[in-house]
């Protein structure tokens, strides 16, 4: 009995020390998003967020952001592989080809979201939370991601994140795909 108890309190420590390790992300957002909105008026619709396995936590911690909605115009949960064609034009192909859980998927959402919202930026999640999903290619906590920009570029990371609990790895890809959003608000 005490093992579970012990397990449970570490994995909750391990949780507490992401939700910080995500909020330090947050308030370096927060700075970064403050100075661009110093700028005139076509500092608008700065970034969105296209996501699956996070299902709108990325969105979530943005608009925890005073005054964020001045270069946040939104973002797209897809969940399902209907919804990522349905809202985000990801190819049928892509998906049946690769995978929801791939690079090029992430791309496809990634174009997607920076279309549907007309933003410089914009930045995709999709991958395999557990606790089931995953397989030998594919493992539990394999997550992929895209930053696309409005002039033409993208960017893609593939994370792998140790199997854990669901919610920690959500919290690891979120703490990334605020990285390589804070990467490309560098470069705005």
């Amino acid at each position: 009995m005490s093992g579970n108890f012990f397990g449970y309190h570490g994995l909750e420590l391990e949780k507490e020390r992401e939700i910080s390790k995500l909020a330090k992300r947050v308030v370096s957002i927060s700075l970064t998003l403050e100075n661009l909105s110093k700028c005139d008026s076509q500092c608008s619709n700065i970034f969105t967020f296209a996501e699956s396995c996070t299902g709108g936590l990325l969105a979530s911690w943005a608009a925890s952001i005073p005054g964020v909605s001045s270069v946040f115009p939104g973002s797209a949960v897809t969940y399902s592989d209907r919804s990522k064609i349905e809202q985000l034009s990801v190819s049928p192909e892509t998906i049946e080809r690769h995978g929801a859980v791939s690079a090029q998927c992430a791309a496809e959402m990634a174009w997607g979201v920076l279309k549907l919202f007309n933003t410089m930026l914009a930045v995709s999640v999709t991958g395999i939370a557990g606790p089931g999903g995953g397989s030998e290619e594919k493992p539990v906590g394999t997550v992929w991601f895209a930053l696309a920009y409005s002039d033409g570029r993208m960017k893609l990371k593939r994370g792998i994140y140790r199997r854990g609990p669901r919610r920690i790895v959500q919290l690891c890809a979120v703490r990334s795909a605020f990285d390589l959003l804070l990467a490309g608000l560098d470069e705005v």
